[in-house]
C-alpha cells in the first residue's frame, strides 16, 4: 500500500522555489507555493523534461524545456487540462517533508 517516505527538512523548501528529492528513487519535485506544500512529478508530459529549475508563480510551474505550464496542485497542464502529470501527497513530521509514494 501507500507508503510515507521522508525527504528533506521542510525549512528547504523555500515559497516559489522547487526542490528536487527522490524518495525511493522516484523523482519527485517538491514546491511551496502560497505558503503551502505540494509534490509533482520531477518530469514534465512533453519529452519529460525534468521540471526542477523551473519557475514557479502562484501554484504554477513552468518547465525550463519548452515553458509547458502546470498547476502544482492537481498536475495539470494548463493549456490542455487533460493532460497532467503525476501529484503525490506531502505532509511534515519532526521538521522533514515526507512525500507518500502510491506503493506496490
Amino acid at each position: 500500500g501507500p507508503q510515507w517516505v521522508p525527504t528533506v527538512d521542510d525549512s528547504k523548501v523555500r515559497d516559489g522555489v522547487s526542490v528536487p528529492v527522490y524518495p525511493k528513487g522516484v523523482g519527485v519535485l517538491l514546491v511551496r507555493a502560497g505558503g503551502e506544500l505540494f509534490a509533482i512529478a520531477n518530469k514534465c508530459a512533453h519529452m519529460a523534461c525534468p521540471l526542477e529549475g523551473g519557475k514557479v508563480e502562484g501554484g504554477v510551474i513552468t518547465c525550463p524545456c519548452h515553458d509547458w505550464r502546470f498547476d502544482v496542485r492537481s498536475g495539470q497542464f494548463l493549456d490542455a487540462p487533460e493532460l497532467k502529470i503525476d501529484t503525490y501527497a506531502t505532509k511534515v513530521e519532526d521538521g522533514k517533508v515526507l512525500v507518500q509514494l502510491k506503493g506496490a
